[in-house]
């Protein structure tokens, strides 16, 4: 069109980091107040703990945060036209790879979120529930990596991580995976002790059918249940393994400025959530220890994404 000029790639480049990085504050709000309604909703914490867990199952939760619900659909709402916005930049009017793939797959998850949230009134559906506490970490993980794939200057590739930092990312899949399955299937009253849980220090084998989110909850899971305890026990020990795992990582890295910084991030995002986890146990489950340390979830995804990011040949 005549008038107009082209934008130079740097300043480009920065638009979209910097609207990558709007999208991810978004997305951590999203995360925020999303867990605050839906652990609100079930009662963790409530006076009469844990009895009155779960009372969302049995169709009387507790009144809902009128300002959280708000603020949830609000942020949800800037989220997404966000979201829309950076995939256009990212592939308008030449894609920018990868940030325009990961821009596209951050777009399809919130369209698919929206659907969910379609069957996420029944909070008896444990598979929905994953979904959406997933795809909330996502959010912020898709992001992120928009922002760092963005500028591709701005982070110097170097260092392999190898097998053992692939073993690593592949636990801290899972611990986090179990630690949905545990607000899916509102099992935090299961395991109120610390270390062990329900005098079990390993997941005890009737337990194991909880790792099937396919299921329709009749109620919550109660002090001692296995299923719970299972994933109770899991997730501590994944996460455990994890951070012996992204020490030796640390290790090898230790020649690869960048590449290490990215380790200690993710092991100083790991120890902040094992403090989290114990204090909310610790706690009694109080609902601002629970929501941070799912939030804490998804910066420390955010930051296995940087590691990924730095170890990439």
């Amino acid at each position: 069109m005549a008038g107009s000029f082209p934008v130079a790639p740097q300043v480009r480049t920065r638009r979209i980091r910097a609207l990558a990085l709007i999208t991810f504050s978004l997305s951590l709000l999203v995360v925020a107040a999303s867990s605050a309604l839906r652990l609100y909703g079930a009662g963790l914490g409530c006076v009469d703990w844990p009895a009155c867990y779960g009372q969302v199952l049995h169709g009387a939760p507790p009144a809902p945060w009128a300002a959280a619900r708000l603020l949830h659909r609000v942020v949800a709402t800037l989220a997404l036209l966000a979201g829309m916005l950076l995939a256009w930049r990212c592939w308008r009017p030449q894609p920018l790879q990868p940030a325009a793939r990961y821009a596209t797959l951050l777009l399809a998850l919130m369209l698919l979120l929206s659907l969910v949230g379609v069957w996420s009134a029944d909070q008896r559906n444990a598979a929905v529930n994953l979904v959406n506490l997933m795809g909330g970490l996502g959010l912020v993980s898709f992001s992120w990596r928009v922002a760092i794939n963005a500028e591709p200057g701005r982070w110097v590739e170097q260092g392999r991580g190898g097998p053992v930092c692939r073993i690593a990312l592949g636990v801290l899949t899972l611990t986090v995976l179990a630690g949905g399955l545990i607000g899916a299937r509102y099992a935090a009253a299961a395991c109120g002790s610390l270390p062990a849980c329900a005098g079990e220090w390993l997941p005890p084998p009737q337990g194991l059918a909880a790792l099937d989110p396919f299921v329709v909850l009749s109620g919550p899971a109660g002090p001692g249940e296995p299923g719970g305890v299972a994933l109770h026990l899991l997730h501590r020990h994944a996460a455990a393994l994890s951070m012996l795992l992204f020490l030796v990582v640390a290790a090898r890295l230790r020649r690869a400025p960048q590449a290490r910084r990215a380790v200690l991030a993710v092991l100083t995002f790991l120890a902040l959530e094992a403090a989290l986890g114990a204090l909310t146990v610790a706690s009694g489950h109080a609902l601002w220890l629970a929501v941070a340390h799912n939030v804490g979830a998804a910066l420390l995804l955010a930051a296995a994404a940087s590691l990924m990011y730095a170890i990439r040949k």
